[in-house]
């Protein structure tokens, strides 16, 4: 299966695509500014067959007000496609976005950030091949 993964920012979109087997997640060029339209149009053009937002969590578990945002995010995809779109708590990954940037990925750090949580996302869910 597909799946799509977001790190919604108000500024930025990272954005993160596996492969048809769920077991590989690559990171794309993060969408900027964040349009669901277009973020719409992305899944299409990938064969995502589900997309998963990024829900930012306090480490208590606390919901912020950017969870709200992402929340409502993800409410605004979900009328614009045919797939699945749910949230997924996004804890720490941008903290392993940075880490793997320091490393020398090259994707920009928003979508490394979606990769990872697409990772995270397809090892809890047993979504790998």
């Amino acid at each position: 299966m597909r799946v799509l993964a977001l790190d919604y920012g108000t500024a930025r979109c990272g954005c993160a695509i596996s492969d048809p087997t769920g077991t590989l997640a690559r990171p794309l060029s993060a969408v900027e500014p964040p349009d669901a339209v277009r973020i719409a149009e992305l899944a299409s053009e990938q064969g995502a067959e589900r997309v998963v937002v990024g829900l930012p969590t306090s480490l208590s578990g606390e919901e912020t007000a950017q969870a709200r945002l992402s929340r409502e995010f993800a409410a605004e995809l979900s009328d614009l496609l045919d797939v699945p779109v749910e949230t997924y708590d996004e804890r720490l990954t941008t903290t392993m976005a940075a880490r793997s940037a320091r490393q020398g990925a090259e994707a920009d750090e928003d979508s490394l950030a979606a990769a990872h949580l697409l990772e995270s996302y397809l090892a809890a869910t047993g979504k790998r091949g």
